[in-house]
């Protein structure tokens, strides 16, 4: 069955309430840091202090909004997915585990590095956030670590993104509007 057959009034079994609203809040978030973290290193000295404010301010709410997503998830069952081979069902719900994963490790990592690196996070200029670990030598290991979990989180949306589009685009089934 697809889109056109199903009509714009038919129903479709939706995500809780909280799971769309943290899946968007998240995916609004990650479009703004991501970016803002790729680009950090080419501003001007004076400009990056402002730049890793928002980057890892925002990158601390990701990681909370995720506990609270992945909270939501195994507490509430989602809805049943359409029919699909089982290779696909297998890659989506792998792609998905990854991603809140990823979503969860990475701004962890990140705060660690910026710790260990012997920053305090300064939570929007509001709030400075308890360093659990100090200066440490595990700087560069925990920073490439962040990176490296960033750039997988890129991947991992491309593969969600392709996946996304293709059921709602080639199959033109409801996928979609499950998480709207």
């Amino acid at each position: 069955m697809t889109i056109a057959d199903e009509g714009p009034a038919a129903d479709v079994a939706a995500y809780h309430p909280a799971a769309r609203i943290l899946h968007w809040l998240v995916a609004l978030l990650v479009l703004v840091v991501w970016p803002v973290g790729f680009v950090i290193e080419f501003v001007k000295d004076d400009a990056k202090p402002a730049f890793y404010l928002v980057h890892e301010s925002f990158g601390f709410i990701i990681l909370w909004l995720m506990l609270a997503r992945l909270a939501v998830r195994l507490i509430r069952t989602p809805p049943p997915e359409p029919p699909m081979p089982i290779w696909q069902k297998r890659l989506a719900g792998t792609v998905h585990w990854l991603l809140y994963a990823a979503l969860i490790a990475q701004p962890i990592a990140g705060f660690l590095a910026t710790n260990a690196f012997g920053f305090p996070l300064d939570w929007f200029g509001l709030v400075t956030v308890w360093s659990p670990i100090g200066k440490s030598d595990f700087a560069p290991t925990l920073m490439s670590v962040h990176v490296f979990l960033g750039w997988s989180i890129l991947v991992l949306f491309c593969l969600h993104l392709g996946g996304v589009l293709q059921h709602h685009i080639l199959l033109r089934d409801r996928t979609l509007h499950r998480m709207l």
